[in-house]
């Protein structure tokens, strides 16, 4: 079979690593979570989360670190069933050509290496597992961040929310993400990436007449995803959107 394999438990009580082979060369590790029980003609959420960059690597478990097992845990808590993949990419690669300060470093519009093998994982997950299309998100931290802009900007149509936090994205395309769920966070004091990256990007799909949430952290640097990740209304919030109601 092209693409990936992947073993489909019955019970899951957490993430399973996994590899993903692209049919065009190149492979992707990835963490995968399923719930426990699927059911027979249950259609699931899709959560995709992009890590930071101190989680890059080949080991296919840094990626674990921040904030996604936190998504885990409240999806059982809150019975809210959802399969979560998390992939990895290497220490010398981006979701998304970027700096801190500037949109973007190149200007071929392509994806990244890992960028388009996680596009393509994202596809094939959605094409082979029971993924509910109008509930599929996307979120992820700081370089993640950036990655989820430049994820809901290449397909607007695609997702039902995302939270980017403390990340940027291209504000010259916030014509065709105004109408997605969007609440993005940054810390007020972050010096890793400038928290004008957040509010550029908000402030734009504002004046192309979407309705972006935005939370500022008031004396807090660059760890933003504790408590956004922490925060049961952030989730609720999160899982309450659906594509088929905007």
């Amino acid at each position: 079979m092209a693409g990936f394999l992947i073993a489909k438990p019955r019970t899951s009580k957490d993430f399973k690593a996994q590899t993903y082979h692209s049919p065009q060369g190149g492979t992707l590790p990835y963490q995968i979570y399923i719930p426990e029980n699927p059911g027979s003609n249950e259609l699931y959420p899709l959560v995709i989360f992009l890590h930071g960059s101190g989680q890059r690597g080949n080991d296919n478990a840094n990626q674990l670190l921040l904030g996604v097992r936190d998504i885990r845990l409240f999806s059982i808590q809150q019975s809210k069933p959802a399969i979560i993949i998390a992939p990895q990419i290497p220490h010398h690669d981006q979701w998304v050509n970027i700096s801190a300060n500037s949109h973007p470093t190149d200007n071929s519009g392509l994806p990244t290496v890992s960028m388009k093998l996680t596009i393509d994982l994202m596809n094939h997950i959605i094409k082979t597992l029971p993924i509910d299309k109008n509930r599929i998100y996307v979120t992820g931290l700081s370089i993640g961040g950036f990655g989820t802009w430049d994820l809901i900007q290449r397909f607007p149509d695609t997702f039902a929310a995302a939270i980017p936090v403390c990340g940027g994205g291209n504000k010259n395309k916030a014509e065709q993400i105004k109408h997605i769920p969007i609440w993005a966070f940054h810390g007020d004091k972050d010096r890793i990436v400038d928290p004008n990256r957040s509010r550029e990007m908000i402030s734009a799909i504002k004046k192309a007449g979407g309705n972006p949430n935005y939370t500022e952290y008031k004396n807090v640097a660059h760890d933003t995803w504790t408590a956004t990740y922490s925060d049961e209304n952030v989730l609720k919030w999160f899982f309450s959107q659906k594509k088929s109601t905007y």
